[in-house]
């Protein structure tokens, strides 16, 4: 499953080719996603110009016009930049067609990806909005942990992998960054020293970092429309 290592690396590979320019041209081939495709999407993307590419958790965020385009690649999803000339694959649902001659397609064989289409304030969408912080962001350290844990009994890789306490941390970087900062997983969260979370923070921000610049050595690939990111070893 694309994790917040993976997303942050597709919106870097995307960004240069996309932010800034008009979409000439959406093509919705299937609707049935994780939740469905908006219809008239086509009409309402056609001519609006793509705005700074962020990214909340999991979640991409794509400003067109005065909406967002919020994108999540689900279990098997990728987005790439290719020559629209390049032949269609079965999954790819959307294709994106930029003023510049780029084709954006979202490709996704198990469909539990999302493109969903908000007006407003899109950190307000119910899907954002309970996000907990971001882990390299300067709100996350040791503290911020230790106060959210206690009295906790559930096990502390849990604990970090639950989305409203911080966002990005799936199952692959939570034992990462527990067996980097010397804590058995299966410790009940409300049981962790400060000092403990101190350490635990920090290796969250090491192992994610680490595989943030793993995924950066394939940001060339996001213009080939068939490379998968590279996800962290």
């Amino acid at each position: 499953m694309p994790e917040l290592p993976e997303v942050e690396t597709t919106r870097r590979g995307i960004a240069p080719h996309v932010e800034g320019r008009r979409i000439a041209r959406l093509t919705l081939r299937e609707t049935r996603l994780r939740w469905p495709v908006l219809a008239d999407l086509p009409q309402r993307a056609r001519g609006q110009r793509v705005g700074a590419l962020a990214r909340r958790g999991k979640y991409l965020l794509m400003p067109v016009g005065e909406a967002t385009l919020i994108w999540h690649l689900g279990m098997s999803g990728s987005l790439r930049l290719c020559d629209p000339a390049l032949a269609l694959r079965k999954h790819d649902h959307l294709l994106l067609d930029m003023e510049d001659g780029h084709q954006l397609r979202f490709h996704d064989p198990r469909r539990f990806g999302a493109a969903i289409w908000h007006e407003g304030d899109p950190l307000a969408h119910s899907l954002l909005s309970a996000l907990g912080p971001e882990p390299l962001a300067a709100d996350f350290d040791g503290a911020y942990l230790y106060a959210r844990s206690r009295g906790r009994r559930i096990a502390v890789k849990a604990f970090v992998m639950d989305s409203q306490v911080v966002v990005g941390v799936g199952n692959i970087y939570a034992n990462e960054a527990l067996a980097l900062a010397g804590i058995d997983p299966r410790r009940a969260a409300g049981a962790i020293s400060a000092a403990r979370y101190q350490r635990l923070a920090q290796a969250i921000r090491e192992v994610l970092a680490r595989a943030i610049d793993q995924g950066g050595t394939t940001l060339r690939d996001f213009v080939n429309g068939v490379g998968e990111p590279g996800y962290f070893a």
